[in-house]
C-alpha cells in the first residue's frame, strides 16, 4: 500500500537578494525599459490596453529588439509557454 506523501515546506522567497543579485543590474533594467517600451508601442496602436490579459511578446526573444516586425500580441498563457526553459536550480553568481 503506497502511503501519500507529506508535503514539503515552500521555502520563502527572498525578494531583497533576489532584486539585488539580479533585477538591479544594469542590463536588467535596460531590458525591463524596452519591454515597457514594446507594451506602449502596442497600446498607442490601440492593440493592448490595460488589465486585457494580454502580453506583448517578442519573436526573436531579445526584449531590445521593438520593431513592429518583432512584436506580437499574444494571450498571457501562451506567451509564458513560448518563454526559454530555465533549469530548477537557480545559480547566481556573485560579482
Amino acid at each position: 500500500m503506497l502511503t501519500p506523501k507529506k508535503p514539503t515546506a515552500a521555502r520563502k522567497r527572498n525578494y531583497r537578494k533576489e532584486y539585488d543579485e539580479y533585477h538591479a543590474k544594469p542590463a536588467q533594467k535596460t531590458n525591463r525599459a524596452a519591454r515597457n517600451a514594446a507594451r506602449a508601442i502596442m497600446a498607442s496602436k490601440g492593440k493592448v490596453t490595460k488589465r486585457d490579459g494580454k502580453d506583448v511578446h517578442h519573436k526573436d526573444m531579445n526584449p531590445r529588439n521593438n520593431s513592429p516586425k518583432n512584436l506580437q500580441v499574444t494571450s498571457a498563457s501562451s506567451n509564458r509557454k513560448k518563454q526559454p526553459k530555465r533549469s530548477s536550480k537557480r545559480i547566481f553568481k556573485k560579482v
